[in-house]
């Protein structure tokens, strides 16, 4: 009774007191300084810069784990609050970021994909190159074992697919477990897909999950996807890094659909958000914008909801819509709702 009371009175003075809701942005990349591989690799000195950007900014470098267990007490993160990820375990990660991250003593994570690296394929680190790494402290979390989209049902019934799915996050943790002394129960999802039941089969193996979709993580955020900026691929410039870390979680209460997969002929998919009753962003001032489509329409529906809908159906495969609200010293709210936009439909024999 004692702890009900004592959760429902931080749920009330977060309410009351927005100043005390700060939000968390966690970074993401995959290679770095691997020039044939331009759209997932960072040069190295961009990647300095960044590193730079941090120290200088005053951020807060935590390991994921904080920011994890925060989403799943209720708890606060103090503003400034950055976490750095790493998916797949290629090389370049023991060879070029992990000694430039060593020399600022920050801590950081990487989602490992075990089949490869017990198949020693070239490009991957190897098991004792991620024991020298977590013995100084870095962390490793469980990307699946052969790195498949877990959306995809090839001739699989329901059954089938919930034990390929269980059989790849639970193998990748008893590997995980068994080579480094990994624990802790999180998981990025291959290419950030994901949908409802594949989310709530993640979550009831106890694991908080990870989705590539660009957004801070605050008090609203789902522990089934949470939320991460790819920072690494080309074109991301020194600008629009210092906008993504300084950004703030727009407050969204409620997101309807919250499932991603989008069926088929209802593409556009029709988006709708409500705002929690909080101080920091203006509603009228919300917009948002689909890929390939730039600015879209929001449909004010009365106090703090909204509608989006893009103006042309979304290209099959992964998409997304981002909302984003400016707020009073400059810094912006963020959300990015992801979506997966079945293939058309293929049309009679000709």
């Amino acid at each position: 009774m004692m702890q009900a009371a004592r959760r429902a009175l931080l749920a009330l003075l977060l309410i009351v007191s927005p100043g005390a809701v700060a939000d968390g942005v966690i970074l993401l990349y995959h290679r770095f300084g691997e020039d044939r591989f331009p759209a997932t690799s960072i040069g190295l000195g961009a990647f300095e810069a960044q590193l730079e950007h941090l120290a200088e900014g005053g951020y807060r470098v935590v390991p994921l784990a904080e920011i994890a267990d925060a989403v799943r007490t209720g708890r606060p993160v103090p503003d400034r609050t950055v976490a750095i990820t790493v998916d797949d375990a290629y090389r370049s990660v023991f060879d070029a970021a992990w000694p430039r991250l060593r020399a600022r003593g920050w801590p950081f994570t990487v989602f490992v994909a075990t089949d490869p690296v017990d198949r020693g394929l070239p490009g991957f680190m190897t098991w004792g190159q991620m024991r020298e790494m977590a013995a100084a402290g870095v962390a490793f979390a469980n990307h699946g074992r052969s790195h498949d989209s877990l959306l995809r049902r090839p001739g699989e019934d329901e059954a089938a697919w919930r034990a390929r799915v269980r059989a790849e996050l639970l193998g990748a943790q008893a590997r995980l477990e068994a080579e480094l002394g990994v624990r802790e129960r999180l998981f990025a999802y291959p290419y950030g897909e994901f949908d409802a039941a594949l989310a709530g089969l993640v979550r009831g193996l106890g694991f908080v999950a990870f989705g590539q979709h660009s957004g801070p993580v605050g008090r609203w955020s789902d522990p089934r996807a949470l939320p991460r900026f790819p920072v690494g691929s080309a074109g991301v410039g020194g600008d629009e890094f210092r906008l993504k870390v300084a950004a703030r979680a727009l407050p969204v209460a409620r997101a309807e659909p919250w499932d991603p997969r989008v069926p088929q002929g209802s593409n556009p998919p029709r988006l709708r958000l409500v705002l929690a009753p909080v101080a920091g962003p203006d509603p009228a001032r919300l917009a948002c914008y689909a890929g390939g489509q730039g600015a879209i329409p929001v449909r004010h529906l009365g106090g703090r909801a909204f509608e989006v809908v893009a103006r042309a159906p979304l290209p099959p495969g992964r998409a997304r819509y981002t909302c984003t609200a400016p707020g009073a010293d400059g810094r912006w709210y963020w959300y990015s709702h992801p979506w997966i936009i079945p293939p058309a439909p293929s049309g009679p024999p000709g």
